[in-house]
């Protein structure tokens, strides 16, 4: 049926009486993309894709209606409200729907463009608002505070009070998945991978370029072994390791909350950071760090100073399994193991990595590869998302696991901190923890690296 176009009486009146909605819609109209916007289809080859449409069945919950939500806003036919707010929230920004698009619609920095006007025009909580200032600006963008979370983290486990909290009972305050989540969590470390090694890592072999190591927030306290690994691969790939402390946090939880203002910031520290570090390339072992740092240079774009930094930022950043496939051979040893493979979302959507993974995995003399059924749709961690909709999260990681049970792997590797946190709560929601386990690409490829060296150290010791 052909729709009429609106009357001029539907219209929002923007010159009415000011209200947070009303700024909100002001915002939108001079904010969002346009061409992104007007370079929608409405073909719905996105529904599919969707998570959020896959699960609920509505238009509103597809990014093609997102769209058309964001177009109604920005053309001043629809004033905002909760509603709109809900379903921009709703969204886990996996960017499934930007790899399915014919017309290449950049999703994400739409959604992301909406979700900073609704951060500062749109009515918050106290709640809501102390939380966003204490995590996304107290705490992740200042090493300190940082290490002092994982010393913390790190004394909950030591001296007992983990096993306290959940035999005691006291762990049933919480939601069940929270405390699952609690149960798998990694030993987190006050020290990082600068404290442990040092700022550069001499390049073994043939030297292949200089890398700065872009060793994250989160993942420098409760993945800090990751960390470490991952410098120690590269050197053994041929790379001259740089990993500059003065660094700070990536923003892409900032810019996936709406804190484009701190975003901004973050991103133009660490420009020029690596900047003065002189490297050839800025490796990433976090599909989600990795894409927010990608996107520096659209973020500056207006920034005439900073163009051409963000620029030179944004083309050399490279995911850890390109790094390692461009480089020197690795000398894997045996690993007699049946290993799966669950891509994280924004190394696959946002950075573009495909296949690179697979084949790092492949190399691994004696491991069998098995392919997982939809191991490229989103497993629901998606940032912060498995707190801030726990139902949905679980529902799309319990149907994950379903798949992955089919498999019959040891091993279930992914490439980025949020979705191994989620594939770990996912075993343990499986009931799988005693057959098979999470591990990063990069620790699985240590681990076979390791077999090498130990076989070595055992020979030496024999003659």
């Amino acid at each position: 049926m052909t729709q009429t176009a609106p009357t001029k009486a539907k219209m929002v009146n923007h010159n009415a009486a000011a209200s947070p909605w009303n700024e909100l819609g002001r915002k939108l109209a001079l904010t969002l993309d346009t061409e992104e916007l007007t370079n929608c289809m409405r073909c719905g080859f996105c529904l599919p894709a969707c998570p959020t449409y896959r699960e609920t069945g509505l238009e509103a919950a597809s990014p093609r209606g997102r769209i058309a939500l964001m177009k109604a806003a920005h053309d001043g036919w629809m004033m905002p409200d909760p509603a709109f707010q809900q379903q921009m929230d709703f969204c886990l920004g996996c960017r499934a729907c930007e790899s399915a698009c014919p017309a290449d619609v950049r999703f994400g920095r739409l959604l992301e463009q909406s979700r900073a006007a609704i951060a500062e025009h749109a009515p918050q909580s106290q709640r809501e608002k102390g939380l966003r200032k204490l995590f996304l600006r107290g705490l992740f963008p200042h090493r300190y505070r940082l290490r002092l979370m994982g010393a913390t983290l790190a004394l909950y486990r030591k001296t007992g009070l983990h096993w306290f909290v959940h035999k005691s009972g006291l762990a049933r305050i919480l939601p069940l998945h929270l405390r699952q989540l609690d149960r798998i969590l990694p030993a987190a470390s006050s020290q990082g991978v600068v404290e442990r090694i040092g700022t550069v890592i001499p390049a073994q072999g043939k030297k292949r370029g200089r890398v700065g190591l872009f060793r994250g927030c989160i993942m420098d306290v409760v993945f800090a072994d990751t960390n470490e690994n991952t410098a120690r691969l590269l050197a053994a790939a041929g790379y001259e390791v740089v990993i500059p402390p003065e660094q700070t946090c990536c923003g892409a939880l900032h810019a996936h909350s709406g804190e484009e203002g701190e975003a901004l910031e973050l991103a133009r520290h660490n420009i020029q950071t690596f900047r003065q570090a002189d490297v050839d390339w800025i490796a990433s072992n976090a599909g989600g760090c990795g894409a927010q740092l990608m996107e520096t240079s659209y973020l500056l774009k207006d920034d005439a100073k900073w163009q051409a930094d963000a620029h030179w930022f944004s083309t050399r950043i490279r995911d850890i399994s390109q790094l390692l496939l461009a480089g020197n051979p690795l000398p894997l040893q045996s690993l007699p193991k049946r290993i799966t493979y669950q891509h994280s979302c924004h190394l696959q959507n946002g950075m573009k990595v495909a296949g690179a993974p697979e084949s790092l995995i492949r190399s691994i003399p004696d491991a069998t590869y098995v392919d997982l059924f939809e191991g490229d749709r989103c497993c629901g961690s998606a940032g912060i998302y498995n707190l801030t909709h726990p139902e949905t999260s679980m529902n799309i990681l319990d149907e994950k696991m379903n798949h992955v049970k089919e498999t019959a792997a040891d091993i279930l590797v992914t490439t980025n901190p949020g979705c191994l946190l989620q594939m770990k709560l996912g075993i343990e929601r499986a009931g799988l923890h005693d057959r098979m386990e999470a591990l990063h690409l990069v620790d699985l490829l240590m681990q076979s690296m390791k077999k090498g060296e130990n076989a070595h150290e055992r020979t030496e010791k024999a003659q």
